[in-house]
C-alpha cells in the first residue's frame, strides 16, 4: 500500500503539505498543490479515511435526509447536493425517510447520532419538534430545503407565489374556466406543498374576481400517470370544460397534456396547460412552467453546508429559493 511519505518524497514536499492538499484544508500554493495531485494519481495514493477522521476529527461525510429516492423532484434535488459535495471531497450518507414512523424515527434517534456526519442536509422534510431538537443537539452544521423551521438554516420555496404566478400567466392569457390538478390527501404530506399550491390558485382566481368552480379541482398524484387520469377526469364530464389547466407539478401537466390529445383536443389551442417544476422533460413536450431549478437548489444547499463547515460566519446559509415563469408552447391565448 502506497503511504503519504512516498507521496511527498515524489512531490518533493512536506508529509503536512501532502496533507493539506488532498484534504482542501490550509494553504498550500496552486503549484505544491498540483505537485501532489500528480504524484498521489501516479502511485495509485488515497487517503485513508480513517486516518483523516483521526486527524482532523471530521467523517468527511454528510447525511442526506430524503423523502423520496424515486420522485424526479427529489432524485434532482439529491443530484445538486451530491455533486457539489463529492466535489468538494466529501462522501454522502442517505437517509431515505419512508412512512413507516419507527424507521423514521431511528433516523434521529439512533443512525444521525452514530457520529458518522459531519454534517446534515434534510430535503423537503417537515422536521417536528422532537426532530428537531435532536438535529440541534448533534452540534453540526444543518441545512433544511423545503418549508420554513425557526430553529434551523432553511432554503425555502413559496410556494403559493409559485402557484399565483403560473395561475396569472394563465388569467393573463384570457382564460378564466381553469383547473387545478392538485393532489389527494395522501400525497399532502410535508410542508403541505400541495395545499399551497392550491391555495395560490385560488388566491389568483379571487384577485381576478372569478368564482372557484369545484368541479374543476381534481387530485392526483404528483405523477405523469395521475397527471393523465386527472385530466381525463375533468375533460370527459358532461357540461362546461376548462379552456385551461394549471397542474402542480410538471409531471402532472405532461399527464395533462398527453390525455388532451387522446381525447383529441389540441394543446394550446384547444387547451392551454401549465406546470411547476423545471422538469427535465419541460422542453421537450414545449411545455410552460414555472421552473424552481431543484438541481439548482441542490447545489446552493450544499454551498451553504460548506461553507458553514469552513467556518465562514457572514456567508448567507439560508433565505428564499428562486423561481421563473417559463414560457413554452403549451399555453396561448384564449
Amino acid at each position: 500500500m502506497v503511504s503519504i511519505d512516498e507521496v511527498a518524497k515524489l512531490a518533493g514536499v512536506s508529509t503536512a503539505t501532502v496533507s493539506r492538499a488532498l484534504s482542501g484544508r490550509g494553504h498550500v500554493s496552486p503549484a505544491s498543490r498540483e505537485r501532489v495531485r500528480v504524484a498521489a494519481e501516479s502511485l495509485g495514493y488515497v487517503v485513508s479515511s480513517r486516518a483523516s477522521s483521526l486527524a482532523s476529527g471530521r467523517t468527511q461525510n454528510v447525511g442526506v435526509i430524503v423523502p423520496f429516492l424515486d420522485r424526479w423532484f427529489f432524485s434532482t434535488v439529491l443530484s445538486g447536493v451530491t455533486s457539489a459535495l463529492m466535489r468538494a471531497g466529501y462522501d454522502v450518507t442517505l437517509y431515505n425517510i419512508t412512512a413507516d414512523a419507527a424507521v423514521r424515527r431511528e433516523v434521529f434517534a439512533t443512525f444521525l447520532r452514530r457520529q458518522r456526519v459531519d454534517a446534515v442536509i434534510a430535503v423537503s422534510i417537515e422536521l417536528d419538534e422532537d426532530e428537531t431538537s435532536r438535529l440541534l443537539a448533534l452540534d453540526l452544521p444543518v441545512i433544511a430545503i423545503g418549508g420554513p423551521n425557526p430553529r434551523l438554516h432553511t432554503l425555502t420555496v413559496d410556494d403559493t407565489a409559485v402557484a399565483r404566478l403560473a395561475t396569472e400567466h394563465l388569467l393573463s392569457l384570457g382564460h378564466r374556466d381553469i383547473a387545478h390538478i392538485g393532489a389527494n390527501p395522501e400525497f399532502d404530506l410535508d410542508f403541505h406543498i400541495p395545499t399551497q399550491r392550491r391555495l395560490g390558485f385560488e388566491e389568483a382566481l379571487a384577485d381576478a374576481g372569478i368564482r372557484l368552480k369545484p368541479e374543476f379541482l381534481e387530485p392526483a398524484d404528483f405523477t405523469v400517470d395521475g397527471g393523465y387520469r386527472a385530466a381525463k377526469q375533468l375533460l370527459g364530464r358532461p357540461g362546461p370544460r376548462p379552456t385551461a389547466i394549471f397542474a402542480a407539478s410538471d409531471e402532472m401537466a405532461i399527464g395533462a397534456i398527453l390525455a388532451a390529445r387522446d381525447l383529441g383536443f389540441a394543446v394550446p389551442e384547444d387547451l392551454s396547460i401549465v406546470g411547476i417544476d423545471g422538469h427535465e422533460l419541460g422542453e421537450f413536450f414545449q411545455l410552460t412552467t414555472v421552473d424552481q431549478a431543484p438541481l439548482a437548489q441542490g447545489e446552493r444547499a450544499a454551498a451553504a453546508l460548506l461553507a458553514q463547515l469552513d467556518g465562514v460566519t457572514d456567508a448567507p446559509a439560508g433565505g428564499d429559493l428562486p423561481y421563473e415563469l417559463i414560457v413554452r408552447g403549451t399555453t396561448a391565448r384564449r
